[in-house]
């Protein structure tokens, strides 16, 4: 046999594992070379490729390089170098050259701009046998993914009321590293399915739940998994089609109508139902006022998007670049001491922001809303002060100063000496909750809310007696409060 001569570079796919799936034009290309370069020989068609052909595998690369990033990139440049030849190479992948590979799209952009011819022979992916081993029609929206990306991330990026297929699953710390990404979004038991050796002879589906993938003992280099998707609605897409949906011609004459300006007293009730939930620390009530929350954010960039304003995903992609920007600390080189020089960095990264949009320059403080509860506001403005460095060293002079502004109320001599002494006091006071690394709103909010309920006791032990609250006495009153107080504190 003879070797063709042909040059450049052919790029042909083993299929699946079945040598029976090899496509015509793959095993006639086979029987007219007398040489093959395999990215690796750990694949089930190698053993039946024809017997005079001699075999060269990029095995060795994977037992050497430091990450599959610096595999590749060695297996790229060779290839490349061996395209030069006067007689070519060809070079065999496991699959398909274009499918889950990361070598081939490389070398063809490369080859290209080196002016080396390619070839392309293509051959059946895993996708196929692993849809027909599950019985699954892919469209119309199943995801697609890799389980080392999807593995390293904190979050999966595709939508969980979808179906999913994720790949090269090739070892039980993959296995494991993925079903912790998985388990942010999906239940722990949420039904699964592995594909292993999808189109082959030892062809397995394994029923899991998802906590159990990386125990399975037949994980190997052919395993994929299969994700059910949740219930209809779990995925921020399908949220914006519905809210989307009211807004249109068929949609509900009440949302149809809204504006910006018309829900703004939503967004504000709604913001303050969720710190209710919060503050009683009520996980499913906090669950469903996130939700109402949620749905007045994608009104307003429905609405937004309708005008021509923004979208969503301007919205997403802005948000996303500045919580990147400034956090050079995670996701750069940027090194930090403690949240102190955290917080100064991101002061100066806010300026720079403002710099390269060309706005004025701004004060620290311009920026804190006017429209913040006032102890709120207070305290996130002693919060950016103390950024820069204008702070007590310690908490004694903090204390200090709550007495000087408590005795500047009582030395005050008119109205309006006193609600400018009490408004100094307040401040004053807001920042030693500051100092015990406490919140005002909510340290006060607390406070009001146990008020309420020992306020309460006070009324029903009045209706009981038949009595009106203004027929109590202040010390009869004041025993029921401290009953309430003892009661509260699991003192009686």
């Amino acid at each position: 046999m003879q070797t063709k001569a042909t040059g450049g570079i052919t790029i042909l796919g083993l299929g699946p594992g079945n040598p029976d799936q090899l496509t015509r034009a793959a095993w006639d290309w086979l029987n007219s070379i007398d040489e093959i370069y395999l990215r690796t020989g750990h694949h089930p068609v190698v053993a039946s490729l024809p017997e005079e052909l001699v075999v060269h595998s990029f095995d060795e690369y994977y037992e050497q390089g430091e990450s599959f990033e610096d595999v590749y990139r060695q297996i790229v440049e060779q290839v490349l170098a061996l395209g030069t030849r006067s007689q070519g190479v060809t070079y065999a992948v496991p699959g398909h050259p274009f499918v889950a590979e990361a070598t081939s799209p490389e070398i063809v952009r490369r080859a290209r701009e080196q002016g080396i011819p390619v070839k392309v022979i293509e051959g059946l992916s895993f996708l196929e046998p692993s849809f027909t081993a599950l019985g699954l029609d892919p469209f119309p929206q199943l995801t697609l993914a890799d389980a080392l990306e999807v593995g390293a991330m904190h979050h999966p990026t595709f939508p969980a009321d979808q179906p999913a297929l994720i790949a090269q699953i090739y070892s039980k710390e993959t296995a494991s590293r993925l079903k912790l990404t998985l388990m942010s979004v999906y239940p722990d038991e949420h039904p699964v399915k592995l594909v292993h050796a999808a189109g082959t002879s030892h062809e397995m589906v394994e029923d899991l739940h998802l906590y159990e993938i990386d125990r399975s003992p037949n994980l190997g280099l052919l395993t994929a998994l299969y994700v059910p998707p949740l219930a209809e609605g779990a995925s921020f897409e399908a949220f914006q089609e519905i809210i989307a949906h009211l807004r249109a011609p068929d949609g509900c004459p009440w949302d149809r109508e809204q504006t910006h300006a018309s829900l703004r007293r939503y967004l504000l009730e709604e913001t303050y139902e969720a710190l209710e939930a919060l503050d009683a620390d009520d996980m499913d009530a906090l669950r469903e006022e996130l939700g109402d929350l949620l749905l007045q954010i994608v009104l307003h960039a429905q609405i937004a998007t309708e005008e021509g304003e923004f979208t969503m995903a301007e919205v997403l992609q802005g948000i996303h670049h500045k919580i990147v920007y400034r956090h050079p600390h995670v996701f750069s080189d940027t090194r930090v001491r403690d949240v102190a020089n955290v917080l100064a960095n991101w002061e100066q990264l806010k300026r720079h922001e403002r710099e390269e949009k060309g706005k004025a320059e701004k004060g620290m403080l311009d920026s804190v809303p006017l429209s913040l509860p006032a102890l709120t506001q207070a305290q996130e403005i002693q919060d950016r002060a103390a950024r820069v460095g204008f702070d007590w060293p310690d908490i004694q002079p903090v204390w200090e100063k709550v007495q000087e502004e408590f005795n500047e109320v009582q030395a005050a001599q008119d109205e309006a000496s006193r609600e400018k002494e009490l408004g100094d006091l307040l401040f004053a006071v807001v920042n030693l909750v500051r100092w015990y690394k406490a919140d005002a709103e909510t340290a006060l909010r607390g406070t009001n809310n146990r008020f309420r309920r020992r306020f309460s006791r006070i009324e029903a032990a009045a209706r009981q007696q038949g009595r009106e609250l203004t027929e109590m006495t202040l010390a009869e009153m004041d025993e029921i409060w401290e009953a309430a107080k003892r009661a509260e504190n699991g003192e009686e």
